[in-house]
């Protein structure tokens, strides 16, 4: 019977994953303490804003940090909260925060290399908040908040590949222009589902509790949009409407280019 030699008790593979193990921690620490102003200083010159989007301050960490970004003069306040990465799937959870004065959006992003990025959003939206932005743009205008039970998006390589949500309204005043006057009326507690269609995305607005849409918006690959409104929003604002038309019947419908030249 022979004596078996000992063994080292560190050998060179121990010593190199030693090593590796405390590059790994280094590196962690490194990303999690560097100031968030400092890497936008650097990295800003190399990413393309939205029009009408400007970073104005960014403070934290890298790892926990906030900025405030005007979005059309209007100031947002942006928190970030980062997750262990994924290594092996390339893949970085976020937890975000957008928040104005009377407004708030909070939820999870998950971006995966290399392009790709996935939301997943509630939130509140008080709509008076935005009343010279929907005026501008013709829109209806809602009193009080509308709440987002969920927003689920996903985008690669910058095109939006899906998109569903679920947003409610209690109801109460609705104005919107008609000529060069705004007319008004009351209306009951009103649903917006956003679901996936065969050729894209359909955004239909209902009253809470029924199938039947009251307006509907398509949203198609190619970046058309198409919206439909049915006497049914009619009977809702207590108008009157001549001719022997159906609550389901379509009484507008437009067709025009959400994105100029192109898909989502």
């Amino acid at each position: 019977m022979t004596d078996s030699s000992p063994r080292p008790f560190i050998r060179p593979a121990k010593v190199i994953l030693l090593v590796l193990l405390l590059l790994l921690v280094y590196a962690a620490a490194l990303v999690a303490l560097l100031p968030a102003g400092w890497v936008w200083a650097r990295a800003s010159s190399h990413i393309q804003l939205p029009p009408g989007m400007s970073v104005q301050q960014v403070s934290g960490k890298l790892w926990n940090g906030a900025a405030r970004v005007d979005v059309q003069r209007r100031p947002v306040r942006v928190e970030w909260q980062l997750s262990w990465p994924d290594v092996v799937a390339l893949r970085q959870p976020v937890e975000l925060t957008l928040e104005t004065v009377s407004s708030r959006v909070e939820g999870s992003l998950i971006l995966d290399w290399p392009g790709s990025l996935r939301a997943d959003l509630t939130g509140r939206l008080h709509i008076p908040e935005f009343a010279d932005v929907i005026r501008q743009n013709g829109g209806a205008l809602l009193e009080g908040d509308v709440i987002i039970d969920r927003l689920r998006v996903a985008v690669t390589d910058q095109q939006l590949e899906s998109a569903t949500g679920l947003a409610r309204w209690p109801g109460g005043n609705v104005s919107w222009p008609m000529g060069d006057r705004r007319q008004t009326a009351v209306f009951p507690p009103m649903q917006a589902t956003l679901t996936e269609s065969t050729s894209g995305f359909l955004l239909r607005i209902s009253e809470q509790g029924q199938a039947d849409p009251a307006a509907e918006a398509s949203l198609s690959l190619t970046g058309m949009m198409e919206i439909r409104v049915y006497k049914r929003m009619v009977d809702l604002t207590g108008q009157s409407w001549s001719g022997g038309a159906r609550p389901g019947d379509v009484i507008f419908q437009v067709q025009q280019p959400l994105l100029p030249g192109g898909r989502f």
